[in-house]
């Protein structure tokens, strides 16, 4: 709802978490993979395979962790995926064509303090794991300096791949939730 404001100005009026029910818990599952193939379009969906997510449509969210979820590491993902289903997801991917170039990717996440399960994620793509871990770190440090809740430790997940002939891709991906397009 926008108010104006004694200037004639409008703002948006706050949301308090407390105005909406609280959404039903949430397992968001992080994986990573690496995978190869003839193109580099063929690496990410071999890393998809990988992962039990290639026969899903991707949905790419921003990183925000909503309350009552719970992230879990994985080496593949549980959740059940039909042929074309939406898959809701926050993902890193970087790919590699040149014999000897490296790729890394990787997923990072931050919880508040106030155990509500809620927190932000922030995914990078380097050349090296190295590389990404120390921009998750920064990227996490930045977004949770400049909200208002505390926040625990980093947790991290990242990937990385060497190129040796043929493209490939790392992949490191948190799938949230599945949905069909219409009825089963």
């Amino acid at each position: 709802m926008i108010h104006d404001t004694p200037r004639g100005e409008r703002r948006a009026r706050p949301r308090t978490d407390r105005s909406r029910p609280l959404p039903a818990p949430l397992t968001i599952e992080v994986g990573a993979t690496t995978g190869v193939g003839s193109t580099a379009m063929s690496a990410f969906d071999a890393a998809l395979r990988g992962l039990g997510v290639g026969e899903a449509n991707l949905i790419r969210l921003s990183s925000v962790i909503p309350p009552r979820a719970t992230v879990e590491r994985i080496g593949r993902v549980r959740k059940p995926i039909a042929w074309g289903d939406r898959l809701y997801c926050v993902y890193a991917a970087r790919h590699v064509d040149r014999r000897g170039a490296s790729a890394a990717a990787g997923i990072g996440w931050a919880l508040r303090d106030d155990g509500s399960g809620a927190g932000l994620f922030v995914e990078h793509e380097a050349e090296t794991a190295e590389e990404v871990t120390a921009l998750i770190r920064a990227s996490l440090a930045d977004m949770t300096r400049h909200r208002g809740d505390g926040f625990g430790p980093v947790q991290l997940c990242t990937v990385d791949t060497t190129c040796t002939g043929d493209p490939a891709c790392a992949l490191v991906l948190a799938a949230y939730h599945t949905s069909p397009w219409g009825p089963r």
